[in-house]
């Protein structure tokens, strides 16, 4: 199942987002890459309807005793991801057999891609923590201080926190804090946190996370190799934008692409600039899986419903590893990034000049 907050491209404008749920897999099976999802299946207008049919659920459901508004209030309500797909299996269309009467109407419910904006996935996360998981990004970023990786790094997964203030969907325009000049983005899966938890077993982790998006992970290079040099951080380097997008993918999807005895599903990373490869990677290439990485994400600590969780960088995924190799530079206003992972879709974000 593919969820995403939508509105429409000529709606009115600060419309708010409406919770969909993708009806086509947009591509092979389990919604293998190639092309997206051309139909939107909006999810209240679905619960609405169930409830005519059958007043019952009104008083037997959570999930259709109260509107679907946007994915943060679903969680908070204490419901699963997982749990929207009871209202997609249930839909009818309009003019199919159980769908109500013929019409030559739009079904309303039906919402075209094409007509649609999207939005992050999650609106508000309470936290995003950005782990360091693949081992070839990280001996890249040690070489080029004069080092080599540390021991601990092959026993604990390591992560810092970022800034959940400055989340931008697919898009939406990035562009470099005032103080930088080497604006570059970083090639990132997230897993979404659905359920509370605490103190999770490896064995068990993974059972928290209700979907999957693509994470591009914006970094000033300059303000961040200041900043690292007195062991602190990463600060302002990091904290000035996440892009997001451009919907959330269930594990049931990815299971297909699962190989035995490695930390990930054999999914091809690509990153281009301005429709130029700069980046390719897998995700079975990481160190740590993601319930390693939720495992130590929530020892001694609660994990929240809409907390995020960055698989850090894959390696060759920034331009720090590949500019002198690819563009030859930063980036700059007038570029567009657009990261894919097979299954999960594309995420482009433009680059423009600093508002200020």
């Amino acid at each position: 199942m593919k969820i995403a907050h939508v509105r429409e491209r000529n709606g009115p404008a600060g419309a708010p987002w409406r919770l969909a749920a993708a009806l086509d897999s947009g591509g092979g099976a389990d919604g293998e890459a190639g092309a997206e999802p051309a139909e939107w299946l909006d999810l209240e207008i679905a619960r609405r309807r169930a409830l005519v049919a059958d007043p019952r659920l009104a008083h037997n459901s959570a999930l259709h005793r109260q509107a679907v508004t946007t994915l943060d209030d679903h969680l908070a309500a204490g419901l699963r991801v997982a749990a929207l797909a009871d209202l997609v299996d249930g839909f009818v269309r309009r003019g199919d057999p159980g769908g109500g009467p013929e019409t030559d109407d739009v079904d309303d419910a039906v919402l075209p891609a094409a007509d649609l904006q999207f939005g992050p996935p999650v609106l508000r996360p309470p936290s995003l923590r950005d782990f360091y998981a693949f081992e070839g990004h990280v001996r890249t970023m040690w070489e080029r201080r004069g080092g080599e990786i540390p021991e601990a790094w092959y026993r604990l997964p390591i992560f810092y926190f970022s800034n959940v203030s400055e989340i931008r969907g697919p898009g939406e325009p990035v562009w470099a804090p005032a103080a930088s000049s080497e604006l570059d983005y970083e090639l990132e899966i997230a897993a979404l946190v659905d359920t509370p938890a605490k103190d999770l077993r490896v064995d068990r982790a993974e059972e928290a996370i209700g979907a999957f998006t693509i994470f591009n992970d914006w970094s000033a290079r300059d303000l961040q190799r200041e900043e690292t040099a007195v062991r602190l951080g990463p600060a302002k380097g990091k904290d000035f934008a996440c892009s997001f997008g451009p919907w959330l993918v269930t594990p049931d999807e990815l299971a297909s692409a699962r190989q035995g005895g490695t930390t990930g599903p054999g999914l091809t990373l690509t990153a281009e600039v301005n429709g130029i490869e700069t980046s390719r990677g897998c995700w079975s290439d990481a160190q740590f899986s993601f319930a390693d990485m939720l495992a130590r994400a929530s020892a001694d600590v609660r994990l929240r419903p809409g907390d995020l969780v960055g698989s850090g960088t894959v390696g060759s995924g920034c331009l720090l590893e590949v500019r002198e190799a690819t563009i030859g530079r930063y980036l700059e206003p007038g570029d567009v990034v657009t990261l894919r992972i097979e299954r999960l879709g594309s995420l482009t974000n433009p680059i423009v000049r600093h508002p200020g």
